[in-house]
């Protein structure tokens, strides 16, 4: 009896009438089912989200405030995850001033848990503050999916990076039913120990220091410059506009998509068409479709992609004349080479410098044809695509200069949406009307494209791109400028394929 009273009041001194919570996590670590639970209603949304939300409730008779911050994608290290998330993660703690009592890192446990993932997990909290771990509990989910096991039997099992985090954070973690959030237990247990391990804080909460009001400083600055930038796109593409006429409306228009593998070229390619015309797998030959598109007959060319890391010299030379010939499946040339970057991942110097070697094997004056399409445009949410290459930093800003200052951003999941695809038709039609005295970017008149053409000419097509013959044979020669030797190689490659190879 004396044991339960001294327990009670140590209980009534720990008790916290306000509970502030930080939940942070890769992407689909169950962030949002995790804030659901908490709260015991759904305050939080279940689709991704680009900017931090804050949600709050009455929880076993306290006020609890949930903020969820951006997750990044669960094997990238910091310097992979774009600005603008980082940005977000760090001023997460400013909506829950003075400061979280409590970080909850957001971990599954039906996923395996790597080295990769904990040096993740260890860049991304320290964005905050080294002193984050005497802060933080690890928050398991999917808890259903242990069954008998105890998460201390998944955590001996999943190897030494899981236990390494969970040590680094006090051994302190907590597993959550997502599926049973009638089970009021389960947060009732992870508040107490939210408040012991504020006591064990002598009841301090994780302050901002310099470095996060430093980084909201740059958050106020980007959003400013951002507005900077569009105001002026608007001036430029208004007086464009104001020189056009009928004759710049093109009733043909040739695209051809370019950029790294997994960019988003065959999804940004459906979203242009309005249907499924491309495949969303990875392929090695160039792919050609058409269709009518807001009074137009559209033609898109997918070129195969490169490495997103890769430098022209490590890219397979078959790819290298792949992108090349793919100029000659438009004739008499593309109107538009749509250069296509993803917004949800970090633009590096290694990035730009792959993009600009593996673009001027077509030509040094390719950048004026060239305009920069972002995809997966659905993860910015609220935020503006001129805030994300302000935030994202001189690389990024650098290729969009070079590209003329032309760039768009589409929202690959609703397709349903055809004022984006019609305003990057009517962009199309401002840049060739912007360039009309200058050469257009012909195929024939270029003697190394043209030499590709006549290499592929037996290249007839499925649905117009794939070789109808059984046997195909070509050699393919090209002049690559190697970074580690001080002249030119010439590549020769001979290549015999099945037809079935092609398919």
């Amino acid at each position: 009896m004396e044991r339960q009273m001294e327990n009670a009041q140590r209980g009534s001194r720990h008790h916290l009438s306000e509970v502030r919570i930080v939940l942070l996590g890769y992407k689909y670590a169950g962030k949002s089912s995790a804030g659901n639970t908490i709260l015991g209603r759904e305050e939080f949304d279940l689709r991704r989200t680009a900017q931090c939300v804050k949600r709050h409730g009455e929880v076993a008779g306290r006020k609890v405030i949930v903020v969820e911050a951006l997750g990044w994608w669960w094997n990238y290290l910091s310097e992979e995850t774009p600005e603008l998330t980082k940005q977000e993660i760090v001023s997460s703690l400013s909506l829950v001033a003075p400061g979280p009592h409590t970080l909850l890192l957001v971990v599954r446990v039906d996923t395996s848990f790597t080295e990769t993932n904990r040096r993740s997990v260890e860049e991304h909290l320290e964005l905050l503050s080294k002193r984050v771990w005497s802060h933080t509990i690890v928050l398991f989910t999917w808890g259903d999916w242990l069954g008998d096991r105890t998460i201390e039997q998944h955590i001996e099992h999943e190897g030494e990076d899981l236990q390494y985090l969970v040590e680094k954070c006090g051994n302190r973690y907590h597993v959550l039913n997502n599926k049973n959030k009638t089970d009021g237990t389960q947060v009732k247990d992870l508040l107490e120990k939210i408040e012991e391990m504020v006591a064990g804080n002598s009841g301090a909460h994780l302050k901002m220091n310099r470095k996060v009001l430093q980084k909201m400083q740059e958050k106020k600055k980007t959003e400013d410059r951002a507005e900077e930038r569009k105001k002026k796109v608007i001036e430029l593409r208004d007086e464009i506009r104001s020189t056009m006429s009928d004759k710049h409306h093109l009733l043909d228009m040739r695209i051809v998509l370019l950029g790294f593998r997994n960019a988003g070229k065959s999804s940004a390619g459906n979203t242009i068409l309005g249907r499924e015309e491309f495949d969303l797998r990875r392929t090695a030959q160039c792919v050609k479709r058409h269709g009518e598109v807001g009074g137009r007959q559209v033609t898109v060319v997918e070129a195969p992609g490169w490495w997103r890391n890769g430098l022209s010299d490590e890219t397979q030379a078959l790819t290298k004349q792949e992108i090349i010939s793919s100029l000659s499946l438009v004739p008499p040339g593309p109107h538009t080479l749509l250069l296509v970057v993803r917004v949800d991942t970090s633009f590096t110097k290694t990035k730009r410098r792959s993009v600009e070697e593996h673009l001027e094997l077509l030509s040094k004056s390719v950048w004026s044809h060239t305009i920069v399409l972002f995809t997966r445009g659905d993860w910015l949410g609220d935020t503006t695509i001129e805030q994300h290459i302000e935030s994202e930093g001189e690389d990024l800003q650098y290729l969009v200069e070079k590209c003329g200052n032309r760039y768009h951003v589409l929202n690959n999941e609703d397709k349903s949406d055809g004022t984006q695809v019609n305003d990057l038709l009517e962009k199309i039609e401002e840049m060739m009307a912007r360039s009309e005295k200058l050469p257009l970017f012909d195929f024939e008149k270029s003697e190394r494209i043209k030499h590709m053409g006549q290499q592929c000419k037996r290249i007839d097509s499925m649905k117009g791109d794939r070789p109808k013959c059984k046997y195909v044979f070509f050699s393919i020669h090209l002049s690559v400028k190697m970074k580690r030797k001080s002249k030119s190689k010439l590549f020769s490659i001979k290549e015999q394929k099945h037809r079935k190879q092609y398919r």
